[in-house]
């Protein structure tokens, strides 16, 4: 079975934001390949999408290499997250369809929930897909896939803090979902601004402490293809 550029590229993804492939280090196809199961052509293809999505850069002698941002580039990823999730948020208050009203209002039921309780295991993942819908409820793919690289790369160059008060963060969600619910999208912006601006805060920004060597990752979180003939 022919396993997709597109997915081996997230599997790539995935692992350059949890720190697998380090800031730096050498990427080569022969290692890619066998590390995920696949053969060499479904990771060039993925290369060469991450290396337009910012993620990989190809050196003279080096060849493909995940990328080192400034400080600056990463700073100013948060400011574009600033300008675009209240653009987002608003967009969605005009085109989201009961499906996703349906989604968000889940989220926020069991965030609230786990906050209250004290929970807060799975209130990060639960934050990123209530974003991830939100974005998606925009009806605007090119935002919604602007929306979704910044997430990625945000956790990628940021490490952020748990908030003081995930009862409070919740509220928000909550009263962005409501907002976007009723059509209202200067509220629905309004307020996804002001929590975007609050949650930044807590972002602090990652430092590796220095590139890999030639080839040198981590243990891989997973493999695309874990058994079977490799095409």
């Amino acid at each position: 079975m022919r396993i997709p550029a597109h997915t081996v590229c997230t599997a790539i993804r995935d692992d350059i934001v949890a720190g697998v492939h380090e800031r730096g280090g050498r990427l080569t196809e022969e290692v890619l390949a066998r590390r995920y199961g696949v053969s060499r052509v479904p990771v060039r293809e993925a290369l060469r999408t991450l290396e337009a999505e910012g993620f990989v850069v190809t050196r003279r002698h080096a060849g493909a290499c995940v990328a080192e941002p400034t400080e600056q580039e990463a700073a100013d990823l948060l400011e574009m997250r600033v300008l675009l999730e209240p653009l987002g948020a608003s967009r969605a208050a005009q085109r989201r369809t009961e499906a996703h009203l349906k989604v968000l209002r889940g989220l926020v039921r069991l965030g609230q929930e786990r906050a209250r309780r004290g929970n807060s295991e799975d209130l990060r993942a639960l934050g990123g897909w209530f974003h991830e819908t939100l974005a998606q409820a925009s009806g605007s793919p090119s935002l919604t896939s602007a929306l979704t690289q910044l997430r990625h790369k945000i956790a990628w160059m940021y490490a952020v803090a748990a908030p003081p008060s995930p009862v409070d963060l919740w509220a928000e969600h909550g009263a962005i979902a409501d907002a976007v619910a009723r059509g209202d999208g200067e509220r629905a912006r309004a307020i996804t601004a002001l929590h975007t601006e609050r949650t930044t805060a807590a972002h602090r920004l990652r430092f590796s402490g220095g590139g890999a060597g030639p080839d040198r990752v981590r243990t891989s979180q997973h493999a695309v293809n874990m058994s079977g003939p490799r095409h």
